[in-house]
């Protein structure tokens, strides 16, 4: 298969995974759609639902909101009592980890396949183990403070640096390998738009919030990515709205989504408090948000 990554797992057409779906020999357009299709059915028809969330991925188009959602989310899921671990996979986005309130960034956990110019040789055997605990990722890796840990798996910091597809390979190989314990709970900050489900990210989180804002991109991205997480054979899909500015609105919003298939756990209304944070950089912290996100949480976690 070369550079093809099997959505499968097959390593080989016909290897003991494949379900001769064709998209490996796929030729034409026409043909890797029907690839995709029985894609799609074996997905769906093997889901598999676990008790309640522990990988939840954040999505949705650039600039709705979501290191902001996902912040908030970890505020609330931390003061419930889990054990929270945030996984940076925006390349672009640089400061999430001030919403933290981090003073620095982790080492990328790109440069354990790709060192940075005059780096030693990264020990990179943690990273292709079969099974990774997150207790055995490296602390240089890992920042820990006010009861979370904080990964990120690397920014386009250059021009010419090349694209994002080996910052989604590491993602998506953290993912499929990571072994969440009982207690833990992994929320991921997604890339804006849905390139990461062409790269397969998501196929290992059992959770999928799409951010919603109002506007027509964004509810028609919704439905896109409620599409492919379906696909996936990700049971929990939802949609969070966030900087609403009236009841109307989002109920308006919540209806539109209805007729596309797509649930609404809840909603985040516009608040100054969480523009002026995000303006300066510093921590989120507004409590009418909080007890917004409260809603969301016992929303999502109640639905099983």
């Amino acid at each position: 298969m070369g550079l093809f990554h099997c959505p499968i797992g097959a390593s080989y057409y016909d290897d003991d995974p494949c379900i001769d779906c064709g998209l490996c020999y796929a030729k034409t357009s026409a043909e890797r759609v029907e690839a995709s299709k029985k894609i799609r059915v074996y997905f769906r028809a093997h889901a598999v639902k676990t008790p309640a969330p522990k990988r939840i991925a954040v999505c949705g188009k650039g600039g709705v909101g979501k290191s902001t959602v996902t912040t908030l989310l970890a505020q609330v899921l931390r003061e419930a009592g889990s054990d929270v671990l945030v996984l940076d996979t925006d390349e672009s986005n640089p400061g999430l980890f001030r919403m933290f309130g981090f003073s620095r960034q982790p080492k990328a956990l790109i440069t354990v396949r790709r060192p940075l110019p005059g780096d030693p040789p990264a020990n990179g055997e943690w990273l292709n183990a079969e099974a990774i605990s997150v207790d055995n990722i490296p602390s240089e890796y890992m920042l820990r403070e006010n009861g979370f840990r904080f990964l990120m798996v690397g920014k386009i910091e250059d021009p010419f640096q090349g694209c994002a597809c080996s910052i989604a390979g590491v993602a998506r190989d953290l993912m499929e390998k990571l072994v969440v314990e009982e207690g833990q709970i992994v929320i991921i900050d997604m890339e804006a738009g849905v390139e990461s489900f062409g790269r397969g990210v998501e196929r290992y989180v059992d959770t999928v919030i799409a951010v919603v804002e109002p506007s027509y991109e964004s509810i028609a991205l919704a439905e896109k990515i409620a599409f492919m997480a379906q696909g996936m054979g990700i049971a929990r899909v939802w949609a969070l709205l966030n900087k609403i500015p009236s009841q109307q609105i989002e109920a308006r919003i919540a209806r539109e989504l209805l007729t596309k298939g797509v649930k609404t756990a809840g909603a985040v209304h516009f608040n100054a408090t969480l523009s002026e944070s995000g303006l300066d950089g510093k921590p989120v912290a507004a409590a009418t948000a909080t007890d917004e996100m409260k809603k969301v949480v016992e929303t999502v976690f109640a639905a099983n």
